[in-house]
C-alpha cells in the first residue's frame, strides 16, 4: 500500500476499519512545565516549536483562508484559550502565507458575545486576525447538511461549511452534560448553530441537548426562587411573575443552560445521556464532512481545566494542573491523548474535587459529572473520524 493510498484510506469519512487496523495517528505534545528561563521554555515558546514540529504546510496553503476556531467564553468565564496562543496559531499561518480569522457561532446575541469576546481579550488587534461570527449576528446563516440516525440534518454556520481549511483551538475541561469537552464538543457544538430561519432549534444544537419537543418542566415545589434560570439565559426566555415561572418555548434554542444551573433541580429538560454523547459525534461528522481530507487540525489546550464549560457565567478553580498542547489532524487520536493525560494525573485540593471526595485513580471526568463521556470518543472512532490509537510525540 502506497502512503498516499494509506493517507486517502485513513483520512476519508467512513473509513473501512480494516484499512486502519494498524495505523497509530501521530499527537505532537509540549508539557506545560517550565524547566529552564529561557522564552523556547514558555508555553507560547512551545507552541511555537509545536507548530514548527506538526508542518502546517501539509494541510494549508498560500492565500487559503483558515478558520480558526474556538470558543470566545462569557462574561465571567475567562478560562478560555489564552488570545496570546491564538495570536501564534495565527502567526504560523500567516507565515506561510495564509490568511486566518478567528470565529465561534452565535452562543448569546450575536452583538453581546462579539463585545464578550473583546472582554475576553479576544479582538483584532490582540489575535492578529478578523475575529468573525460563522453563522452571522443573528446566529442563522447557516446551510443543513446531513448527520446521522440521531440528528438527521443539521444547521451547518455558513462560514465554516464553506471555508476550505480550519485550526480547531479547544480549552480542554470537564463538562456538567458531556462529562469531557475538548475538540469534539468544539466542534460538533460550535459548528452547528442554535437554529435554522424554518426549522427553528430542531435542526440546531438543541437537538443534541434535548429530546422531542423539549419542553421545559418546572416543579415549583423544588423551586426557591433563585432566579438564576432566568439571569442566564441568553435569550430572555424565562421570566417569572408573581413567583410563577414563564417560558417562551417558541423563541427558546433548548441550550440547557437554565436546567444546568438550577442547584434544586427545579427545572429539566428531556435528555438522555448516551444520545447525546452519540449525537456529538454525529454533529462532528458533519461539520467535518465539508472539509477535504487533511484540511482540519486539532489544537488541545490542557491548561485551567475546570470542571464546567465556558458557557457559563462563571469559572471555577482548575480541578487538575495544567498539562500542556496537543496537536494533531487526528481529532480521535487528539481527544483520546488528552483524556488519558487527564486521568493519570492527580486531582487539585481546594477545588470540585474535594466536594465530590476525588483521589487520585479515580476517573475525575466522570466523577464530576457522572456522565459516560468515553462515548462521544468511541462513536467518533466508530463513524470514520479516526483512531483511538495514537503515537505520543513529546518536544
Amino acid at each position: 500500500m502506497t502512503t498516499e493510498t494509506l493517507n486517502n484510506c485513513y483520512n476519508t469519512f467512513n473509513i473501512v476499519r480494516s484499512c486502519k487496523e494498524d495505523i497509530m495517528s501521530k499527537v505532537y505534545f509540549a508539557s506545560a512545565r517550565a524547566l529552564k528561563w529561557k522564552y523556547d521554555d514558555s508555553m507560547p515558546g512551545k507552541l511555537e516549536r509545536l507548530l514548527k514540529e506538526f508542518n502546517l504546510s501539509k494541510c494549508f496553503e498560500p492565500d487559503e483562508w483558515v478558520a480558526v476556531k474556538t470558543h470566545w467564553g462569557s462574561e465571567g468565564a475567562h478560562r478560555i484559550v489564552r488570545p496570546i496562543f491564538l495570536r501564534k496559531v495565527v502567526d504560523a499561518l500567516k507565515a506561510l502565507g495564509a490568511k486566518p480569522f478567528v470565529t465561534d457561532t452565535v452562543r448569546i446575541k450575536g452583538l453581546d458575545y462579539l463585545e464578550v469576546a473583546n472582554q475576553n481579550g479576544i479582538n483584532h488587534l490582540s489575535v492578529g486576525a478578523p475575529v468573525v461570527l460563522a453563522d452571522g449576528l443573528y446566529g442563522n446563516d447557516n446551510i443543513m447538511v446531513k448527520a446521522g440516525e440521531i440528528l438527521g440534518e443539521v444547521a451547518i454556520a455558513s462560514v465554516i461549511h464553506d471555508v476550505p481549511a480550519m485550526v480547531v483551538c479547544s480549552h480542554v475541561k470537564g463538562h456538567i452534560q458531556a462529562g469531557y469537552a475538548g475538540a469534539i464538543k468544539n466542534v460538533a457544538m460550535g459548528g452547528v448553530s442554535s437554529r435554522h430561519r424554518t426549522c427553528g432549534w430542531k435542526c440546531g444544537r438543541g437537538a443534541m441537548h434535548t429530546t422531542g419537543e423539549g419542553m421545559l418542566t418546572w416543579d415549583k415545589t423544588k423551586c426557591e426562587l433563585c432566579y438564576q434560570c432566568m439571569e442566564i439565559c441568553p435569550l430572555d426566555v424565562i421570566n417569572f411573575v408573581n413567583d410563577e415561572l414563564q417560558w417562551n418555548g417558541n423563541e427558546c434554542w433548548r441550550c440547557g443552560r437554565c436546567e444546568r444551573v438550577c442547584q434544586s433541580r427545579g427545572l429539566s429538560l428531556p435528555g438522555d445521556a448516551a444520545r447525546f454523547m452519540r449525537s456529538l459525534a454525529e454533529a462532528a461528522k458533519a461539520v467535518l464532512s465539508t472539509f477535504k481530507a487533511r484540511k482540519v487540525m486539532y489544537v488541545n489546550f490542557l491548561t485551567e481545566i475546570q470542571p464546567e464549560c465556558d458557557c457559563m457565567p462563571v469559572a471555577d478553580v482548575p480541578v487538575i494542573q495544567d498539562q500542556g498542547i496537543l496537536i494533531s489532524d487526528d481529532i480521535v487520536a487528539v481527544e483520546q491523548a488528552s483524556i488519558d493525560m487527564l486521568l493519570k494525573s492527580p486531582p487539585l485540593p481546594q477545588a470540585a474535587t474535594d466536594e465530590k471526595r476525588i483521589i487520585q485513580g479515580d476517573d475525575i471526568l466522570f466523577k464530576l459529572s457522572e456522565k459516560p463521556y468515553h462515548i462521544q470518543i468511541e462513536e467518533s472512532e466508530k463513524l470514520g473520524l479516526g483512531t483511538k490509537k495514537y503515537e505520543l510525540v513529546t518536544l
